[in-house]
């Protein structure tokens, strides 16, 4: 090996993903996991700005501190929309849901807008 090279043997395959990376591990249900990471995403943000610790933030959001420790590592599959909102709630923020015509052929889509 030549020094400041660094030379490969394996081949890597790479592929562009769909833009869902749950669409693309083939979850099922992809739409509901992509909304929930972007409602988790949020909630970790408001943490985030507001300088709280996972104990602060836990005793607002009614959780444990093991809970939001999950929660903000990912792992979401036990939490509904539902609760997710009512998380954004707690930490002060308003949540409108709101349904609009979808103006194409192919179903409609569900996302998170600031």
């Amino acid at each position: 090996m030549v020094k400041g090279r660094a030379m490969k043997t394996d081949k890597v395959t790479i592929e562009r993903g769909s833009g869902n990376v749950f669409d693309d591990l083939e979850f099922p249900d992809v739409d509901t996991h992509l909304l929930k990471a972007e409602l988790v995403t949020r909630i970790d943000k408001i943490i985030r700005e507001r300088g709280l610790k996972q104990v602060e933030a836990a005793q607002l959001l009614g959780l444990s501190q093991p809970d939001v420790s999950r929660l903000l590592r990912g792992n979401f599959r036990e939490y509904s929309m539902e609760r997710l909102l009512r998380l954004l709630t707690k930490l002060g923020r308003d949540v409108k849901i709101v349904i609009r015509e979808h103006h194409s052929e192919r179903s409609g889509r569900l996302g998170v807008e600031v």
